[in-house]
């Protein structure tokens, strides 16, 4: 006597070795979404931002001498074209923020310095007082921002 198949062993086996299984994708694209819904609210938010207001019109602010400061490609901090440290940068821009009229900080670097080196300009200036800050000569990049 021959045993008869269940349904259920038709559904595996196929007749037609060649024909295409029928696979259901939907829980694997619910579980893609959900992974990835998952890992976005997992990324921790930026915690590092150094605040400068740009001014409207450059041509306002006039340019002294006494407080630019210039960032070379070599990563070399000048003030007043003296070669200085982020420490001495702090300490001269306290003694700028500290006159009776505050200085206006000219900060210019060169096109090609690092980002990183910049930042950590500006956060000197900011930490130490450097309240007024100007970015003279910033319309010759208009075109790239």
């Amino acid at each position: 006597m021959r045993r008869r198949r269940s349904h259920f062993h038709h559904s595996i086996f196929r007749a037609d070795p060649n024909g295409d299984p029928d696979i259901n994708t939907t829980p694997l694209i619910d579980v893609m979404l959900v992974m990835l819904v998952m890992f976005i609210i997992t990324i921790p938010p930026p915690t590092h931002s150094v605040d400068v207001t740009l001014p409207a019109d450059g041509h306002g602010i006039p340019v002294e001498k006494e407080n630019r400061i210039t960032i070379d490609t070599t990563d070399v901090i000048r003030w007043n074209d003296k070669a200085v440290d982020l420490a001495e940068l702090g300490t001269l821009v306290k003694q700028a923020a500290e006159r009776p009229d505050v200085a206006t900080i000219m900060l210019e670097p060169d096109a090609r310095a690092r980002y990183l080196r910049v930042d950590e300009a500006i956060g000197a200036i900011r930490r130490n007082g450097g309240s007024k800050l100007a970015f003279p000569g910033i319309d010759r990049y208009r075109e790239l921002i």
